[in-house]
């Protein structure tokens, strides 16, 4: 053994050494590990890292944990993961569709013929009643189906609303802007 190896051997053992002392009857592990004694092992375990510090300043400590909200969502963390990073066109079809009907409307705003709003909504229906019946298993998907004729009134409503603030925008503020007196 070279003089390298044998000071990288003697430098591990002392870390070895700091890092689990030499283990007493009180300490020492049970011969057998079984589903009786793992809680017990377990919970010494979490107690004297709590004693050491080790959990101390974690980030997020003091707050709540994400996901959970007025709702159950038991894929929370695949929607957390896909927002985070910004993710598109990935994941299970239950979760694409929920982003996809969640800006359906403002999609719906950008188009100007009624037939392509009606066309948009009609694809959306058909992917989301094929997902349905799928067999591949993920998460069940809970997007309804639009009614076509409802979110072509609520397009036109929306549409109008614009126009209506548009025209307003439009007038000069002269016209706008009638004085109640005047200086003669």
């Amino acid at each position: 053994m070279t003089d390298e190896e044998h000071r990288r051997r003697s430098h591990a053992e002392r870390l070895l050494g700091r890092m689990s002392p030499e283990p007493t009857a009180a300490t020492a592990p049970p011969a057998v590990l079984n589903a009786e004694t793992m809680p017990a092992i377990v919970e010494t375990a979490i107690q004297v890292a709590i004693r050491q510090g080790q959990f101390d300043d974690l980030p997020g400590a003091g707050k709540p944990i994400p996901g959970l909200g007025d709702h159950h969502d038991p894929d929370w963390w695949i929607r957390r993961k896909i927002e985070r990073e910004n993710l598109t066109g990935l994941g299970p079809p239950a979760l694409m569709l929920r982003v996809e009907d969640r800006e359906l409307d403002t999609q719906l705003d950008a188009l100007r013929r009624e037939s392509d709003v009606r066309a948009v909504v009609e694809d959306f229906n058909r992917r989301v009643i094929e997902a349905r019946r799928q067999l591949l298993g993920g998460p069940p998907v809970v997007t309804k189906p639009r009614d076509v004729e409802a979110e072509i009134e609520a397009w036109r409503e929306r549409r109008d609303r614009r126009e209506a603030a548009r025209a307003v925008e439009s007038t000069p503020v002269a016209e706008r802007k009638k004085r109640w007196f005047r200086k003669a």
